[in-house]
């Protein structure tokens, strides 16, 4: 395998990472803030059936990318109201999100099923993009790629190096005494809640408007769930989930590679291959977890305040 075919699987790695990073990403800052959102794969397809309709109708893809995360953050507020408002059970909530999204998105895209249109466009630099091997690697990404590593790198510094991120950090380890202290704990949830749902939708988008690009029933595939177990594996922290979301990304791209060899595997135990790979995570994160590496202490609990 020479060197521009291995530059050719990398770039593919990267797509199939960028959905898995925007919506992990988004899924850290609830988590951090003690929000449980299992409704990332509605707000996911949502973003897709919404994206592309948008794009397709206005021939813009910023227009798609927008209204996409607008109605991932629409759908995300739907699951606020639940779990905040009617302190509802978080993973019932989610699950119930995930059941609306799908209809929802099926509804929404079903007079765009099979059309086309022009994929995102793509960073070039002259001199630097036309590099031998790495040029179009680092130089030649559609605007998403680059889009997911500045929003991991903005909320990386802005958990960890500002005063509204400790905050939220705050409220998700333990709220009743952010409660007690006077902090805005439902305001922060809302937030949180509300910019997780709008990069799930900004993941979605990606998948109809740059990774295909056109709109299928069901298009996300589960990866929705794979952003939420690689949250786990990140420990809640985004540059982990960058490593994680290429990781994952390698294992589906090697699944269709081995598929394009021949290799005398079944192809549906290549495609399941993915999701296997997430389950042998979350084994092993558990046994790590035993060893002291734990989620924010208030994750998944409803807050109701007493005054």
């Amino acid at each position: 395998m020479n060197a521009q075919a291995v530059v050719d699987i990398l770039m593919i790695v990267v797509s199939a990472a960028t959905p898995l990073l925007f919506a992990a990403v988004g899924e850290i800052v609830a988590e951090r803030a003690g929000v449980l959102n299992l409704g990332l794969e509605g707000m996911m397809i949502v973003g897709a059936s919404t994206g592309f309709a948008f794009a397709y109708t206005t021939n813009s893809t910023i227009v798609g990318v927008v209204a996409a995360a607008v109605c991932g953050a629409a759908l995300s507020a739907v699951f606020a109201f639940l779990v905040i408002g009617l302190a509802a059970n978080q993973v019932a909530a989610g699950l119930a999100i995930t059941i609306v999204g799908r209809g929802l998105a099926n509804l929404i895209g079903s007079s765009f099923v099979g059309l086309k249109r022009s994929r995102a466009w793509e960073l070039r630099i002259p001199g630097l993009t036309d590099l031998p091997v790495i040029g179009k690697l680092l130089f030649g990404q559609d605007f998403f790629v680059y889009g997911a590593v500045l929003l991991t790198a903005g909320v990386a510094y802005w958990l960890t190096r500002t005063r509204a991120g400790l905050t939220l950090r705050a409220v998700g380890e333990n709220h009743t005494s952010a409660h007690g202290l006077g902090l805005p704990v439902r305001a922060i949830r809302l937030g949180a809640i509300l910019f997780g749902g709008a990069c799930a939708g900004v993941a979605g988008s990606y998948l109809s408007l740059a990774y295909t690009p056109f709109w299928s029933p069901d298009m996300t595939a589960g990866r929705g769930w794979i952003a939420l177990a690689l949250v786990v594996f990140a420990s809640w922290r985004p540059w982990r989930a960058l490593a994680g979301a290429l990781l994952f990304g390698g294992v589906a791209v090697l699944a269709l590679a081995f598929q394009g060899l021949g290799v005398p595997i079944p192809a549906q135990a290549l495609n399941a291959a993915p999701y296997l790979v997430t389950i042998l995570v979350l084994v092993l994160l558990s046994a790590r977890d035993a060893r002291g590496v734990v989620a924010p202490q208030s994750l998944g609990v409803a807050f109701i305040p007493d005054r």
